[in-house]
């Protein structure tokens, strides 16, 4: 048998975080992302444009937010799809209305 005692075993503890610690860029949201599909809804144009560059930081970055920038690129599409034909109807409907001259 030898002299030799085994070194203490102790547990080590994680060292704490710190309050405002920034996470991994692989586990945070991309805040471009968030806001593309925000204004998915809200102004359509401004919501296409910043989901598209949201969705080429994200493959650039690794950050999540992949889903939210297609959600915001396809739900700003569709919206101003719908508003053009919808326009395209009003005014096609508007020109083929019939004019009144107010005699009978």
């Amino acid at each position: 048998m030898s002299d030799v005692t085994p070194p203490s075993h102790q547990p080590q503890q994680p060292a704490p975080a710190a309050p405002y610690a920034q996470q991994p860029a692989d586990q945070r949201f991309s805040v471009l992302a968030i806001v593309g599909f925000v204004l998915a809804f809200v102004v359509n144009i401004a919501g296409l444009v910043v989901s598209i560059i949201a969705l080429v930081q994200v493959r650039k970055t690794g950050e999540r937010g992949r889903g939210l920038a297609l959600a915001g690129i396809i739900i700003s599409a569709l919206s101003l799809i719908l508003g053009v034909v919808s326009i395209i109807i009003l005014v096609a409907a508007a020109a083929n209305a019939p004019s009144y001259s107010g005699t009978y």
